[in-house]
């Protein structure tokens, strides 16, 4: 099956040729990519396929009308190489590339503005086109070369230590490896064609000074408080020594308040728990560098609480990315720094790394990140959060046993935490469109029998099983929050049938742990089947036990 992404685009011939295309459409997706980063559109190929008609035949003169068509309906869109290709199968498709237009917002004819997030193009319209105008200068900030720095006059030393660090990665392909040390920076877009650092390149391995003389370079300032948020301790990077490898993992080294942990009982035995899990650490330090906007002023801040991380980055979430999708779309402000990034191991390549964020915190039995983001500023907070060592026992145990994926595990830590939790919630938690997906989340967890369900549709409930802990020895404290309704309303019954007769909040306040509206859908059902009789008006309203016939 053809994949489509934030870069690739694939069209029926039907759609482009012949008397049901429609170019109006293709132009759109044209004004899209130029608004990104560019991308390739090939026709020919349908979306539930790998490959064109056996017979198909493209026509070069239907190919370059087609070309001129687009570039009638678009403005701004500098659209290049068309081809036409020869598939194994004797089939033909072709192809062609649309560049990112660097300094003017691209349109249709029509005056539309569309920009490309993940595999969809996404209308612009009022504010958010002085923002998609920001981030123009953005998207090309590090292919430019200023200071016609050749790079032989750049600090050697970093040269060499990337290469070798590029030649070492896992994830570089031998064809990479092999190449000389210019076509490796070439590749990498740290040097133009005439040996010039780019801007990407004086970040890698300029010296100081030559970093300095950026608009905009990577400046840090470290920030601890104390529990009256008064500052106790500060450390800041603004001398433009460090690379971003460096920087960051002398940040891991100065930082040293963010590896401290919490001691918990098991047993005979104590455990420590960090504060912030290592790796998330690692991914939101690296995500505020790789997602800095370089065309504005500001440093990164790394402000530590007691109870609590903020870490903030100049430059506003890439466009498309809100804080209620951030788990799921994928939009890449500075794509060849995130590149080099993921090829040097050091960042999760396909988006934000939030997949992992969520993970991590979810296994920890931590609150999930609370992100704001301005025009000019992103903030991600995260909180050391007091460990729920009953629910941290279970997910160990879990992963004694079972063998889980990261959605898996994700979803468990958010269950295990809430010990119960509606379908509409955990959607909402994991940034899900519809209920549909949570599919794919829970995995195999209820074919495992590690969750069960209760209820039905959008009433349905997630709950850990007890007959698989009752296994685990794990002597977990019972808790109101997971009875059923028919055994609720049995408490209420008798929770009324010695107390006399009660308001709703006077009834919730005496059985605790199981949420009001729990326990205002029982007292409804009461009614509703006359066991309960109501009094007084809406606001004042009481219930008392039906006289029995």
């Amino acid at each position: 099956m053809a994949i489509e992404d934030g870069n690739i685009e694939y069209k029926s011939i039907k759609k482009v040729i012949g008397k049901s295309a429609n170019l109006k459409s293709l132009a759109e997706t044209c004004v899209s990519f130029a608004n990104a980063q560019g991308g390739e559109i090939v026709v020919g190929i349908e979306n539930d396929a790998t490959k064109p008609e056996a017979n198909q035949v493209i026509n070069i003169e239907d190919v370059n009308n087609v070309i001129s068509r687009l570039r009638d309906l678009t403005d701004a869109v500098a659209i290049v190489n068309p081809i036409v290709i020869d598939d194994p199968n004797g089939g033909q498709y072709f192809k062609f590339r649309v560049l990112p237009s660097s300094r003017t917002i691209a349109t249709t004819s029509s005056g539309k503005v569309l920009i490309r997030i993940t595999d969809n193009s996404v209308p612009i319209s009022g504010e958010e086109l002085t923002n998609l105008a920001a981030e123009k200068n953005a998207f090309q900030w590090e292919l430019v070369s200023n200071g016609r720095i050749n790079w032989l006059n750049s600090d050697i030393q970093e040269v060499t230590s990337f290469v070798e660090d590029i030649q070492k990665s896992k994830l570089v392909s031998d064809f990479i490896k092999e190449k000389s040390t210019e076509e490796i920076l070439e590749h990498y877009q740290l040097i133009t064609s005439e040996r010039y650092l780019t801007n990407l390149g004086v970040i890698w391995f300029g010296t100081p000074s030559q970093r300095a003389r950026l608009s905009y370079p990577i400046t840090v300032q470290y920030i601890v408080y104390n529990d009256l948020e008064e500052k106790i301790r500060k450390k800041d990077w603004h001398f433009h020594i460090h690379n971003p490898k460096t920087l960051l993992l002398e940040i891991e080294k100065e930082a040293i308040e963010l590896s401290y942990t919490t001691e918990i009982s098991n047993g005979l035995y104590r455990k420590q728990i960090r504060n912030y899990p290592r790796e998330v650490i690692r991914e939101l330090l690296i995500n505020a560098i790789a997602h800095k906007r370089f065309t504005i002023s500001g440093d990164i801040f790394i402000e530590v609480y007691p109870d609590r991380l903020v870490i903030s980055n100049p430059g506003g979430l890439p466009m498309g990315i809100t804080k209620d999708n951030i788990l799921h779309e994928r939009h890449r402000r500075n794509p060849h720094l995130i590149n080099t990034l993921h090829d040097l191991g050091l960042m999760e390549g396909e988006g934000s790394g939030y997949d992992l964020i969520y993970e991590k915190l979810a296994r920890d039995i931590k609150p999930l990140p609370s992100i704001e983001s301005t025009l000019n500023k992103t903030s991600v907070t995260i909180y050391s959060g007091i460990v729920n060592k009953e629910a941290l026992e279970i997910i160990e145990y879990i992963g004694q046993h079972y063998k889980l994926s990261q959605k898996e595990y994700t979803v468990l830590g958010l269950v295990a935490s809430e010990k119960k939790i509606s379908s509409t919630q955990l959607t909402q938690k994991l940034q899900l469109t519809n209920e549909d997906r949570m599919r794919n989340w829970i995995g195999s967890l209820l074919d495992k029998s590690i969750l069960i369900t209760r209820g039905v549709k959008k009433g349905t409930e997630y709950l850990l099983n007890p007959a698989l802990f009752s296994q685990s020895k794990l002597n977990i404290t019972p808790s109101l929050k997971t009875i059923d309704g028919e055994q609720l309303k049995h408490l209420i019954l008798e929770f009324l049938k010695y107390n006399g007769e009660k308001s709703k909040s006077e009834i919730n306040s005496n059985i605790q742990d199981v949420e009001e509206k729990d326990v205002q859908k029982c007292i409804y059902a009461l009614v509703k089947d006359g066991h309960l009789i109501p009094s007084g008006s809406l606001k004042t309203r009481k219930y008392a036990l039906a006289k029995k016939k």
